[in-house]
């Protein structure tokens, strides 16, 4: 069933990397699916959970494999200083994986708390004009090995790929990038997963990019009293991952690349957003074997909180 564990470990860079896009900026828009360089008030709290469905399927073999995954992750952003916000995602998913066997059709799968990750991001340079701002940030942090490994049914221990937790400490790190002005924002961001070994098992290396446009579609005018926005978003994800590896060995069913085009909508007010995208895969190439990516959906809610210090 290795032939399942890109899609898995996609599952969780969505998770990781979806969960965080945070700002504190009221009526401002922001990217769904990836973070944004714009910052996070001090001695505010940012709060965002996300409903994600994702599925991934097996169209090469007459096992007929298909995965199905529904995420919950919870993201907190903390706000320590005007440039330092620190970031943590709670994510909870629950898993399942169909396949054809000599016994007929079979369902695996698994719920529960997944691996946390916590990470910090810093405004390393603002431009800051009456009519726009400009962001960069550098961030990084870990992914740690909260979630179970070791689940297991009447067969024995289910494969890695279909565990909540990897069992592996992780690194991931990179650059955000924000352009606003009064209509519309950019974002864009780079960066890298590094993956360590946990009981001889270790899933591929990964890095991405990402970039999303917002365009406020109404009011087309602004003006005083206004008080909420809608926005148009378009974004596009790029991930590539290495191979897993068993024992030291490649596993050839695994890792590959794939390329999405989103589109989505936000409803922007002064304390809490609303929002949901569509996920199309325009290119996906797993390695081998590998499940291919259905299109995905996320819906979500945001809302500030003002802390008392």
């Amino acid at each position: 069933m290795s032939g399942m564990r890109t899609a898995r470990h996609i599952v969780v860079a969505a998770i990781v990397l979806g969960g965080i896009a945070l700002t504190g900026a009221p009526a401002s828009a922001g990217p769904i699916t990836f973070l944004t360089a714009l910052p996070v008030a001090q001695s505010q709290a940012v709060v965002r959970g996300q409903y994600l469905l994702m599925r991934a399927s097996d169209n090469r073999t007459p096992a007929d494999r298909e995965l199905t995954v529904q995420a919950w992750p919870v993201a907190v952003a903390v706000g320590i200083t005007p440039r330092l916000a620190v970031f943590g995602v709670v994510p909870f998913a629950a898993k399942s994986f169909e396949v054809n066997t000599p016994a007929g059709r079979r369902t695996f799968g698994t719920s529960g708390l997944g691996d946390i990750v916590v990470f910090g991001r810093f405004t390393a340079i603002a431009v800051d004009d009456v009519e726009s701002t400009f962001r960069i940030a550098p961030f990084g942090g870990v992914k740690l090995p909260t979630g179970d490994a070791d689940e297991s049914d009447d067969l024995g221990r289910l494969p890695r790929p279909l565990q909540a937790g990897t069992g592996s400490w992780d690194a991931l790190g990179g650059l955000a990038i924000t352009f606003q002005t009064k209509q519309w924002q950019m974002d864009a961001d780079v960066g890298f997963r590094r993956t360590t070994e946990a009981d001889e098992f270790r899933f591929g290396d990964e890095a991405f990019a990402d970039v999303s446009f917002q365009y406020r579609v109404w009011p087309r005018q602004l003006g005083a009293g206004v008080p909420a926005f809608l926005y148009a978003v378009a974004e596009t994800n790029l991930i590539s991952q290495g191979r897993h590896e068993i024992r030291g060995l490649a596993d050839s069913d695994s890792g590959g690349t794939r390329w999405d085009v989103d589109v989505g909508l936000q409803y922007v007010t002064t304390n809490y957003i609303i929002e949901g995208i569509v996920q199309i895969p325009a290119l996906d190439r797993p390695n081998g074997t590998g499940l291919r990516s259905d299109v995905r959906v996320t819906a979500g809610l945001r809302w500030n909180i003002s802390l008392p210090f």
